[in-house]
């Protein structure tokens, strides 16, 4: 569970996430755009990415929660996080929310064919099936990731698809894993100790 302190800012978070709160409290919700226009909506809609999500405002402490999954604070300092729509939980009010078309990368997860992207300076707050755990990719050492538990990256890196269809896994010998995300570069990549589904084969 997050404890949210409110001093009349602004937080934004999942649409019906809210478990409980004191003081004085105001939600609403952001409707269709999300709060990132119509443009946004509509890409949102033909990437397969959905997102709903509510502002809460006031004077007090409001506690968010989905499905009694574990709560990660990623703070942003101008960079910019990627994170599956249904890992977000909550984000501060001045960060900027976008989509980020990523492809194959997304049809072979079965996530869409876009992530989300969130901008700026400000807390944002990540869902996993267990505790995050926070990976370090540098540029000497390159880090493979199960796209089943992906859950966000930030940082200076580049990520692409790694395939593994070789003759023990038309066999059924091979490991299961015939597809992994690999990244490149600077940054940190965050993933979960559970699987969202079944094993992909390609």
């Amino acid at each position: 569970m997050l404890a949210v302190d409110l001093a009349g800012e602004t937080v934004r978070a999942l649409n019906g996430s809210m478990v409980a709160y004191e003081g004085q409290m105001a939600f609403k919700r952001q409707g269709m755009t999300g709060g990132e226009g119509l443009r946004g909506a509509l890409k949102r809609r033909i990437a397969g990415e959905g997102m709903t999500l509510m502002e809460v405002s006031g004077h007090g402490t409001v506690y968010l929660a989905s499905e009694a999954t574990e709560v990660t604070l990623v703070q942003l300092h101008g960079d910019t996080l990627f994170v599956e729509s249904e890992s977000l939980l909550a984000l501060d009010g001045q960060l900027q929310t976008g989509v980020e078309f990523v492809g194959l990368r997304g049809m072979g997860t079965g996530q869409g064919l876009a992530t989300t992207k969130v901008s700026g300076h400000g807390m944002v707050a990540i869902l996993s099936a267990g505790p995050a755990i926070a990976l370090e990719v540098t540029p000497q050492m390159p880090l493979c990731v199960d796209p089943h538990a992906y859950v966000a990256h930030h940082g200076q890196l580049q990520q692409s698809v790694v395939t593994d269809v070789n003759w023990r896994t038309v066999l059924g010998q091979g490991s299961g894993e015939s597809v992994q995300f690999q990244y490149q570069g600077q940054g940190l990549v965050y993933v979960q100790p559970a699987e969202r589904g079944g094993i992909l084969e390609i």
